[in-house]
């Protein structure tokens, strides 16, 4: 008996469930997107509930291809953002379990789900594919029922509009009636008025029958033919009832699905490979033929072949090359002929021309429709393939990214998710048509999204297993500032528990030190870099180092301070930060080598000078801080230590 640990069935209850429903809410959008784009096909035309219903059932067949990976996405993205976000997957990496250890149940029911997902595209979609399309285009042909309406003209009955001003809904009659006739090509449509008027169906749901009460009939008599008796006549009748036998077929005729069995989106793995196997040998015997043809042209009018008899019968030969030792002056030539001579050559030769042009167009049509139908059954054999690992890419996405931005729940994943399935669709719909028109190879094109997407996987799966701050804003946003030269805000708060205390005179030692080190550092660089002696020297990075080092153990001494005024004085000191621009290089030949670059490094120079004097005006403002500090500590010292004041 297999036993599965308690961590798995965990993962498991955690994930199915959330499947469940993401698959379904995508399946219900994706349908929603389908009845809107085939509205028109099916309203108005009568269609029975189990009609419409085959027809959904078999319309949601075909968006598994699309609901499933989004799916996976979604669910995988909301199951470890829901862990991270309530801390349980801190809890189960505190405890030794790693992420890998973590997605491996799902990660097994997700490979299960691709296998799943070939065999579906190989045998299941293909019958719904020819299902789903043989009831729609039924549907398309499918009269639609009658709903004339007041006071607008009606024209869904082929051949005649109508118009109604009044209807009796519960009597069924329709008052005030004019009818036009315009099922003749050519004339002048016939006109018949009635007061009243009524239509039903045949029994066999054939024929409309068209019921009249007092009206009258108006037609033109116009004969066609030689002995015409004139262009004046018309016909007018006067009726109390008539009857009117329109052909109108209301019935809903399904067509053979053996059609769409023969489209590439009804075969198999199987039959796809026969169709192209067939096609390409056809396309490889016309070639044959063209290139036989083409051999057998004549050259300049010398035939290439000629027909010998042997005792073997007839075949042919080659003739002998013409070989031409010196170039043919044709002007010449055609100078030696007749006006009209010259013009039957000249006349015969583009009729030939344009002849054998126009053959080489045309079987060439015949060579593109060929290589277009192997194209789309190729395409179609490699989509066999790629929903299946499309499952696997977008769990390896999905399941890391849940871990790095641990947000749960239907916000945040939601947008991801439908940003990335939107990247992924865009680039699979780019590749399909790029793969279908011939200008790349099909398996180039149909697994172009797979290739962009899978190193996005195994990069946020290496993140998330090392858990690196992929998505931490505060990462990117110190490296922004880095080359920028954005300044930052130092934030210090009172704590409450202090185990080293501040010593004032230990605090003013401290800040004398580093306003010494300060003032040396300003007096060393005093003035603006020249061009060479920046891109050369810049301003030294251990010495700049060292002063930073020193500013931030002032600031964490000073921070232990229970006075939150010197706190509040401590957070004026500024960040001491290094940045590319104070010394580019650390070499002078490369220095050199950056300086001969004009006119890219002046501007690059202005900025860096720029951040230089940013940076000696914050070690200005980091001497003037020790010196008020070093008050305020002089105010907390001893009698004793105190200095004597001059009176």
């Amino acid at each position: 008996m297999i036993r599965i640990k308690k961590l798995y069935k965990f993962m498991l209850q955690t994930f199915l469930p959330q499947f469940l429903m993401t698959f379904f809410i995508c399946m219900f959008i994706l349908m929603m997107q389908f009845l809107w784009k085939y509205i028109e096909d099916l309203v108005g035309k009568g269609l029975s509930m189990d009609v419409l219903g085959e027809l959904f059932f078999y319309a949601s067949l075909t968006m598994v291809p699309l609901a499933l990976p989004l799916a996976i996405l979604l669910a995988s993205l909301m199951t470890f953002g829901n862990l991270g976000e309530h801390f349980e997957l801190t809890a189960m990496k505190s405890s030794g379990v790693s992420l890998m250890t973590v997605m491996k149940p799902i990660a097994v029911i997700i490979v299960l789900i691709a296998i799943g997902a070939f065999f579906f595209q190989n045998d299941v979609l293909p019958q719904s594919n020819v299902k789903m399309w043989t009831l729609l285009f039924s549907a398309r042909q499918k009269s639609p029922t009658l709903d004339i309406p007041e006071g607008a003209i009606y024209s869904q009955i082929p051949g005649y509009n109508i118009l109604v001003k009044h209807k009796d809904a519960e009597r069924d009659m329709m008052y005030d009636m004019l009818i036009y006739d315009v099922s003749k090509i050519s004339g002048y449509p016939r006109v018949v008025t009635a007061d009243s008027g009524r239509l039903s169906f045949t029994e066999d749901k054939l024929h409309l029958v068209l019921d009249l009460h007092h009206g009258e009939w108006y037609e033109d008599m116009v004969q066609s033919g030689a002995n015409k008796l004139g262009s004046d006549l018309y016909r007018r009748e006067t009726f109390r009832a008539k009857q009117i036998l329109i052909p109108y077929d209301a019935t809903f005729n399904r067509m053979d699905d053996e059609t769409m069995r023969q489209q590439y989106v009804g075969k198999n793995i199987t039959e796809l490979r026969q169709t192209i196997d067939s096609v390409q040998s056809r396309v490889d015997s016309t070639g044959q033929i063209i290139a036989a043809d083409l051999r057998q042209l004549s050259v300049v009018g010398t035939p290439t072949r000629t027909y010998v008899y042997d005792k073997k019968g007839r075949h042919s030969v080659l003739t002998k090359e013409v070989l031409m030792n010196k170039p043919i002056d044709l002007n010449a030539k055609l100078g030696e002929l007749t006006a009209t001579a010259r013009f039957q050559v000249v006349d015969k030769a583009l009729a030939k021309a344009l002849s054998a042009r126009q053959e080489c167009e045309f079987r060439g049509y015949m060579i593109n429709d060929d290589l277009m139908v192997i194209r789309r059954h190729q395409i179609e054999m490699q989509k066999k393939f790629t929903l299946s690992l499309a499952c696997l890419i977008f769990f390896f996405i999905g399941a890391p990214l849940g871990a790095i931005i641990r947000k749960g729940g239907l916000g945040t994943p939601i947008v991801i998710s439908v940003l990335l399935f939107i990247v992924y669709y865009v680039i699979d719909t780019m590749g399909y048509k790029l793969a279908r028109d011939g200008h790349w190879w099909v398996w180039q094109g149909i697994w172009l999204s797979s290739a962009v997407l899978l190193p996005l996987g195994l990069f946020l799966t290496h993140k998330a297993v090392n858990d690196s701050a992929v998505f931490n804003p505060d990462a990117y946003l110190n490296f922004f500032r880095r080359i920028t030269g954005m300044h930052q805000v130092r934030k210090l708060e009172v704590k409450e528990v202090i185990i080293n205390e501040v010593e004032p005179a230990e605090a003013i030692e401290k800040l004398q030190a580093l306003k010494q080190n300060c003032e040396q550092f300003l007096e060393r660089y005093n003035g603006r870099q020249s061009f060479i002696t920046y891109w050369t020297a810049g301003y030294d990075k251990k010495l700049l180092g060292a002063l930073q080092a020193q500013v931030e153990s002032v600031v964490e001494y000073m921070g232990n301070s229970r006075e939150k005024l010197v706190i509040n004085k401590t957070m004026d000191f500024p960040i001491i930060r290094q940045l590319l621009s104070y010394k580019p290089t650390g070499n002078k030949a490369l220095g050199y080598a950056l300086a001969a670059l004009l006119p890219l490094s002046l501007p690059l120079y202005l900025v860096g000078t720029r951040h230089q004097k940013n940076l000696k005006n914050e070690i200005k403002i980091t001497a003037r801080v020790c010196d008020e500090l070093t008050e305020m500590m002089k105010d907390s010292l001893p009698e004793a230590e105190s200095p004597t004041k001059t009176e």
